[in-house]
């Protein structure tokens, strides 16, 4: 049988970049032209060079061009993955690590699948599973989910409809303080530069009992005293006497709250005012958390020189609020829905 011939032509292969280089090289053509004529990176040429130098041209033939591909995960791989993350905390599932963070994921990935990516590869993946970097919002590890259910399901709805039937007016309760030192707002400034802020040397502070209704009501009370049962009572005193409907206050477990002497008073005014507690731990259930988080952003406008002027700007903002019952309401609703009726 006769063999096919094949043309000279047909046996040359056409050359790499690397062996055009190490070819140019030899030529004593300089890095900086071999880059410039092969259209690479200085870095690149050095980098083929140094291979060269070692492992001669057989090195050189046997790299390849292009991104690496790495192992990639499978979809019920990346579903396992992303249902971690939204579930648990990294310590929650044995990993050094507090926050999920790029270092987190690959290590959840390396013990979950055995599998080793890189920072940049994890980041690409958290975009496609559209994560974003956000502040976390704190939980308390004392707080009871039972009882946050119980009280979502079960108390609350009660509480609304004695409020209907006894004609009563639910009231969210909350104490804060708020000192000279507080910040809490951004500034931009230059990238590697932390910004500095000028303030008074003298710490002075401050403190705030409020509360807010679901139709937008606002009442409050600034005070220079510790929070204590006496100031808890002069509040409440205050709170029945310029409201024209019963009052249902719900408060947190403050001790001030569950005073006996506190006890004795509602027990005389129950016609006028009934007390209930939110579950144990649970600030993001109560809607005055977020005009006390709206009032410290409004001291962030305006530094205050000492506690005179820090009193004078609480109340005017205060008083402001009390003119907007629709960003009150705002509260209460972006506190939770079920709270708008």
């Amino acid at each position: 049988m006769k063999t096919k011939k094949h043309s000279n032509l047909d046996e040359v292969k056409p050359k790499s970049p690397q062996e055009i280089a190490v070819e140019l090289f030899r030529k004593n053509v300089s890095k900086q032209d071999i880059s410039k004529i092969l259209c690479v990176s200085l870095r690149t040429v050095w980098n083929w060079f140094t291979i060269y130098l070692k492992k001669g041209m057989s090195g050189i033939k046997k790299i390849k061009r292009g991104r690496p591909k790495g192992i990639q995960l499978t979809s019920w791989q990346g579903a396992q993955i992303v249902k971690d993350i939204i579930n648990y905390c990294p310590d929650e599932l044995s990993l050094p690590f507090f926050l999920w963070t790029r270092e987190a994921v690959m290590a959840l990935i390396f013990k979950k699948f055995n599998i080793s990516l890189s920072r940049w590869t994890i980041g690409r993946y958290l975009a496609r599973w559209n994560f974003t970097v956000q502040k976390p919002i704190n939980r308390a590890f004392e707080q009871n989910p039972k009882a946050i259910e119980n009280w979502l399901k079960h108390d609350y709805p009660s509480i609304q409809r004695a409020s209907k039937r006894e004609k009563a007016e639910i009231h969210w309760g909350d104490e804060m303080g708020v000192r000279s030192d507080h910040t809490n707002g951004r500034t931009y400034g230059l990238k590697g530069k932390t910004p500095v802020i000028k303030r008074s040397g003298n710490r002075f502070s401050c403190n705030m009992i409020s509360t807010v209704t679901n139709l937008g009501r606002l009442s409050f009370m600034i005070f220079e005293e510790n929070f204590d049962e006496n100031i808890f009572l002069k509040f409440l005193e205050r709170l029945i006497r310029q409201s024209n409907k019963k009052v249902f206050l719900i408060v947190d477990g403050h001790p001030s709250h569950r005073s006996r002497k506190v006890k004795n008073w509602l027990t005389t005014n129950e016609k006028s005012i009934k007390l209930f507690r939110l579950p144990s731990y649970c600030p993001e259930l109560n809607p005055d958390e977020f005009l006390n988080q709206d009032t410290k952003m409004s001291l962030e406008k305006k530094r205050p020189k000492n506690k005179s002027e820090m009193i004078k700007n609480l109340k005017n903002h205060l008083k402001k609020r009390q003119k907007q019952p629709k960003v009150v309401q705002a509260f209460v609703k972006a506190c939770n829905p079920l709270y708008v009726f």
